[in-house]
Formats: C-alpha cells, sequence, structure tokens
C-alpha cells in the first residue's frame, strides 16, 4: 500500500511539473507543433552588402523571436522569379515575402515613381525619414499596396550615387553617358542627355566589364563596393541622385493573416524597428566605406560645384511635374515633397534622428 501511494505521488508530482513547463513556455511548445514555413527572395544578389545586412539579418530575428515559429527560407536575386516578377509574385502568394526596389512595380503603383526616390529630392537620409514616418507618406504607400493584397515596409531610407568609369566634373558631361539606373531616376538621368537603360543587379558588373555601361548606382558606396563596381569604376559622384527608400518589404497579406496575432505583431514591429536600424547602420557605414575604396581601390570622390547642382536640381523639377500628372496620389505626394521644402523642417529632422 506504501508502495501504491508514492508511485502515485511521484506520478501527481511529475504530471504537475509537466502542466508548469507547458503553462511557463507555451510559444516553446507550439513552434513544435505549429512551425511556420514561409519563402523570401530578395532582388539583392547573394554578394550585396544589404543581403547580408538586411535580408538574413532580419530572417533571423524572425525566427529567433517567434520561438522558432516562422521559418523563412531565404533566396538571393532571381532564384525563384526574375527580380522584376518580385511584387506579381508576393500578389498571388508564390513567395510570402520578397524585398525588391520599389521602382520595380511603378506601373502597378504608380506612387513608387516618389517612393523610389524623385531625382534630387532630400539631402540626408533623416530629411527622407521625416517625410516618411512624420509627414504620413507611407501610410500613403501601405493603402496604395493594399488593393493589391499586399503589406509594404520600407527596409531603411539611403543615398543613391553613382559610380563611374568616366568622370563628371560638371553638368554637361552626363551628355552621352551610357548609365544602368532603374524607375524614375532611368527617366531623370536620360533627360539630362545620359542614356539610362534598365539592368537587373546580377547583369550588372558584366556590363561595366564589357563597356555596356560606363556606370551604374546600386545604393551609394556600400552598394557598389559590395558589387564589385569599383574593379571596374574609379571615379564616385555626389551630390546623391536622390535619398530614398529604394529597397522594399511586401508580404502577401493572406499569409500575413494566416499568422498568430501575436505572430503578425512580432512581424510588423521588427520591421518597423529595422527600418531605424538599417537607415542608420547605412549612414554610419557610408564614410568608412568611402576612405577603404579611396584608399585601397584608388577611387576618387567627384563633388559638383553649386552651380553644377543647381543645374540638376532645376531638371529634377520637369519630372517631379510629370510624376504629380500620374495621379491623384502622386499629386499628393510631390506636393508634401514641396512643402516640405517650404520651411526649415531641421530641427524636427534632428529630433527624430535623436529618438532613433
Amino acid at each position: 500500500m506504501t508502495g501504491k501511494i508514492r508511485l502515485s505521488g511521484a506520478l501527481i508530482t511529475l504530471a504537475i511539473c509537466l502542466t508548469l513547463v507547458a503553462w511557463a513556455a507555451p510559444g516553446a511548445a507550439l513552434a513544435a507543433d505549429k512551425v511556420i514555413k514561409w519563402k523570401m527572395q530578395t532582388h539583392w544578389p547573394a554578394s550585396s552588402s544589404s543581403y547580408t545586412d538586411s535580408a538574413q539579418v532580419l530572417v533571423k530575428k524572425l525566427k529567433d523571436r517567434t520561438g522558432g515559429q516562422l521559418d523563412i527560407e531565404l533566396f538571393p536575386a532571381d532564384a525563384l522569379v526574375p527580380s522584376k516578377e518580385l511584387f506579381n509574385a508576393a500578389k498571388r502568394g508564390m513567395i510570402q515575402i520578397v524585398a525588391t526596389s520599389s521602382a520595380y512595380p511603378r506601373d502597378q503603383v504608380p506612387l513608387m515613381d516618389v517612393a523610389s526616390g524623385l531625382p534630387m529630392n532630400f539631402k540626408t537620409p533623416w530629411e527622407c525619414a521625416y517625410y516618411h514616418k512624420s509627414m504620413g507618406f507611407d501610410d500613403m504607400v501601405q493603402q496604395a499596396f493594399a488593393p493589391h493584397g499586399l503589406y509594404y515596409s520600407p527596409d531603411k531610407v539611403y543615398p543613391t550615387e553613382l559610380s563611374l568609369k568616366k568622370p563628371v566634373r560638371k553638368f554637361e558631361d552626363f551628355k552621352g553617358l551610357k548609365l544602368r539606373s532603374s524607375g524614375i531616376l532611368q527617366v531623370y538621368l536620360t533627360s539630362l542627355g545620359a542614356a539610362g537603360m534598365m539592368l537587373p543587379g546580377s547583369e550588372i558588373y558584366a556590363a561595366l566589364t564589357s563597356g555596356v555601361v560606363d556606370g551604374a548606382h546600386w545604393g551609394a558606396v556600400q552598394g557598389s563596393d559590395s558589387m564589385g563596381f569599383y574593379e571596374v569604376n574609379k571615379f564616385h559622384l555626389r551630390p546623391a541622385l536622390n535619398v530614398a527608400s529604394t529597397d522594399i518589404w511586401l508580404i502577401n497579406i493572406k499569409a500575413m493573416e494566416a499568422l498568430p496575432a501575436d505572430v503578425q505583431t512580432i512581424v510588423k514591429n521588427t520591421l518597423d524597428e529595422h527600418f531605424w536600424l538599417r537607415t542608420k547602420e547605412y549612414e554610419q557605414l557610408e564614410e568608412k566605406t568611402l576612405a577603404k575604396v579611396q584608399k585601397e581601390k584608388g577611387v576618387e570622390l567627384i563633388t559638383l560645384g553649386e552651380a553644377d547642382v543647381k543645374k540638376m536640381e532645376a531638371a529634377a523639377q520637369a519630372t517631379w511635374d510629370d510624376v504629380a500628372k500620374r495621379s491623384p496620389d502622386c499629386a499628393k505626394a510631390v506636393q508634401m515633397l514641396r512643402d516640405f521644402h517650404a520651411k526649415d523642417r531641421s530641427e524636427e529632422v534632428q529630433n527624430l534622428k535623436a529618438a532613433h
């Protein structure tokens, strides 16, 4: 009898312990039972700095923060679909989450002409961040993607700058250059007398080495360096052509809504946090990378003079006007940009930067 009592007591104790473990770690138990598999493809080749610093980091964070419940298989540019088809792949649910260029879906979502960066729009990433987050531009973009069944989040905001085989030392030197570009910047560079042409990231290096193009933009210094452009291009040009959310995340809304509510919250909060971290990180690494490529690869930084910059800005206004005509949303967004420049917002911009 005593032995049976001891055995029963042991079983009860064991049951209590198992119950407490399950109660204390529900996420772990759920993760073991219901691992959700997603696919992610980016427009970044595996060699791109953003593939490492954005895509790989985000995949790991989401897995860690969901206790392994959200398991994302990552693919580089063109692995599953061509980069320009990422919008359609996410819309149809073929790929649950994609990182794409905001310049690519400009036909489906005209507002992308503003999101991808009107030429000569801002001087710093934090001005651009203020426009997105404090003036309501991100809310407009979210509403523009909703009819396509897509949830939107910008990866970061950062400058787009040209790396060149031939130097541009004055405004007139753009004429005749063959430049790899995309979206509204391709339109703008062509308006300056260059021949802008769209090439996916995976084809740019070969185009530079073979002479198909004389220069290209892929982000700013970090992007050009990570893509190997400075093996061929020995000139880097400033000012930036624009500062923008050139890279964006799109998530199929049905896939998002199929996630448990707490996992949806984790995904959205992680993307928002990621935006601020990557914006700050990219800015900090730019000058370090520039110093490195100047020393190790003999890159010359060319900064155009004030008179030439004013010519670039004046030419940009025609592009702004054309974009404003594309849709009511575009007209509103262009006016918001002009309103930004109509008053001194340096204090608000600095406060935003200090808060993040």
